[in-house]
């Protein structure tokens, strides 16, 4: 088995720096290298183009987020506090429910039906007069937070201008903005104006609240059908997302492996060993990308979410066991693909009548010449003793040519 790696990977980089047997120079294998890297960037920027190209989880479902943030608040002024996100009142500005349909031009995929209801009844309480409504209560709140400052100054200092007074300190020499005497009455007069304009806000909110598109607002948003709905499609677009991106990813290399793999068999059977060359590190180019997003799938896609509700249902919490699983599932899987390979695709056996047949190396299938003991390309031995006639047969052939006894012992 070692033996056989061995000379696969033997192979793998005669066929990466050679041309026809030959050796590259120096410098052509650094150009090689700097095409492979150029390439390579290439490749990567074509895939993360086209695994944008479907609408994400977020684009389909945009007001998601956003609503499931306001059902999940408590506080009691949750409802003025989504109106006041409300975009501004600005023509030039796209509405929100065209900020939702840009993503849709040049991509697959739609926005939520729902979502789009949502932007529209948002857009509605955009304004003039709700949004001068936003800004007198934003005005008047920064006033509050400026005379509580004022008041904690005041009261930050009491003491002192207390300690001024009993010395006897004249009052243009303190360093105090206000002084003892004045202090409580001027706590006292801002305590009543930050009181007035808590009011005033109250106010405010209650007739931004009142308004027809405000309340057509809050009940579109406290319809728990309508969430429900977008929830279990944002959901469901979450778990499908990545075995999309795979898809598409994997659409946008299998032409391109497609055509190097077909060149390359084309190159190396005429011996146009440039074209071999090229279209192999092409293929291997090719081959890397495809191999990572796999790898990467497997970690985020529908096959981990499986591996995390099986965890997540037997085990509650212990969601570190699904490391485990991987460091057992995937050797499994790679010596299940190995045993397939070695069985299936890449059988000595089989490949062996093909290249007999063909006059081909046993071992690297390059033509060679039909009284050739020895491959002059790879120095593969082409034959074995049979055991019954002890005459010089075809390796990994079911029967010895000379007398027709079975070989099954000597290919063990």
């Amino acid at each position: 088995m070692l033996e056989r790696i061995r000379r696969i990977l033997n192979q793998f980089f005669s066929n990466s720096r050679t041309i026809n047997n030959e050796p590259l120079n120096k410098v052509s294998l650094i150009v090689i290298i700097l095409i492979d890297i150029f390439l390579l960037i290439n490749v990567f920027t074509g895939l993360d183009d086209i695994s944008k190209w479907h609408l994400n989880p977020t684009q389909a479902y945009p007001c998601y987020s956003e609503w499931k943030n306001y059902r999940a608040q408590t506080a009691s002024y949750k409802d003025y506090e989504i109106i006041k996100l409300s975009p501004t009142d600005n023509t030039k500005l796209p509405s929100l429910q065209q900020t939702y349909q840009q993503p849709q031009a040049g991509h697959l995929g739609k926005v939520s039906e729902i979502c789009l209801n949502y932007a529209t009844s948002k857009d509605k309480i955009k304004n003039s007069s709700n949004q001068q409504t936003i800004k007198t209560i934003v005005g008047k709140e920064a006033n509050i937070s400026s005379l509580e400052q004022t008041n904690r100054n005041i009261r930050a200092q009491y003491d002192s201008t207390l300690l001024e007074k009993i010395a006897g300190q004249a009052p243009g020499q303190s360093i105090n903005l206000v002084g003892a005497e004045k202090a409580k009455q001027e706590l006292d007069q801002n305590s009543r104006k930050i009181y007035t304009l808590k009011n005033e806000i109250s106010h405010l909110k209650n007739v931004l609240l009142a308004k027809p598109e405000s309340v057509n607002f809050i009940a579109f948003l406290k319809d728990n059908d309508k969430f429900t709905a977008v929830e279990k499609g944002y959901q469901q677009a979450s778990f499908w997302y990545p075995s999309i991106q795979l898809t598409f990813q994997s659409l946008f290399l299998l032409p391109l492996i497609i055509v190097a793999l077909s060149s390359y068999k084309f190159a190396h059977k005429r011996r146009y060993g440039l074209i071999s060359l090229i279209s192999w590190h092409l293929l291997v180019i090719f081959f890397i990308p495809l191999l990572l997003k796999i790898f990467e799938f497997l970690q985020i896609g529908v096959i981990f979410q499986f591996i995390f509700d099986v965890v997540s249902a037997l085990f509650g919490g212990l969601l570190f066991l699904i490391s485990y699983a991987y460091i057992l599932l995937i050797p499994l899987i790679g010596f299940g693909i190995i045993k397939f390979l070695q069985k299936i695709v890449f059988n000595p056996k089989v490949q062996a009548a093909s290249r007999v047949q063909k006059s081909r190396c046993l071992n690297c299938a390059k033509k060679i010449q039909h009284h050739d003991v020895y491959c002059p390309h790879c120095g593969y031995y082409q034959y074995v003793e049979c055991q019954n006639c002890h005459n010089l047969t075809y390796k990994n052939l079911p029967h010895c040519k000379h007398c027709g006894h079975s070989q099954d012992y000597n290919n063990l």
